[in-house]
């Protein structure tokens, strides 16, 4: 009767064995990638001036930001434009800046708005970006860095949206120019909207 016992013991052991093993050795998860530490590449081109959280809000709205968007921000600053986006809008958002400082500042505020999952800063020159993933542009440049940009803008699918605070890009016609006066500094800014493919001037005009 004992060896019965002990031959079914045994056997109920080995059928449950795969089952223990699996409990007590869960699948290896892998760690997250590390972010690299900012270091600096080369002189910023413009100095950072932030724009008003509400001139952010209203830049989003004129772009007409929508789900499925990719946003992308060039000279991110703090990250308050990925930040926005993402929150407000739910929509991939990607921040660059070429500032180590700058870069550390909007990884802090992407962390702290909790929007991870949906955000990312890089730091990159965004001079040497392929910014074809990107359906939004938002720029807040100096009007000579916009016109640099315009062989990457290019390269955008037709109905992608750049939209600009302050700045224009000679040579290229906006779809919209929205004066706007922002209640947190009392200034009134500039908004400038453009639409894939750009439209350059002496493509409206009539031009060759």
């Amino acid at each position: 009767m004992h060896r019965v016992l002990l031959a079914l013991t045994v056997f109920a052991f080995v059928l449950c064995s795969p089952v223990l093993a699996q409990v007590a050795a869960p699948e290896k998860q892998e760690a997250p990638a590390k972010e690299e530490e900012p270091k600096f590449i080369r002189t910023p081109d413009v100095v950072y001036v932030p724009t008003p959280y509400d001139v952010v809000a209203k830049m989003l709205e004129v772009a007409g930001v929508k789900k499925g968007d990719v946003v992308y921000d060039l000279g991110c600053g703090d990250g308050r434009i990925v930040v926005a986006a993402a929150k407000k809008y739910g929509v991939k958002a990607v921040g660059y800046d070429i500032n180590p400082e700058r870069i550390k500042e909007a990884r802090a505020n992407v962390k702290e708005n909790k929007v991870e999952h949906l955000a990312r800063i890089e730091q990159k020159d965004i001079f040497t970006l392929d910014l074809s993933k990107a359906s939004v542009i938002t720029l807040y440049l100096l009007p000579r860095l916009n016109v640099k940009l315009i062989p990457q803008l290019e390269k955008l699918k037709p109905g992608s949206r750049i939209v600009s605070h302050d700045f224009d890009m000679e040579g290229v016609t906006p779809d919209k120019v929205i004066n706007y006066t922002s209640k947190e500094d009392q200034t009134r800014h500039t908004i400038y909207l453009w639409t894939a493919p750009l439209k350059k001037e002496k493509e409206t005009k009539g031009g060759k």
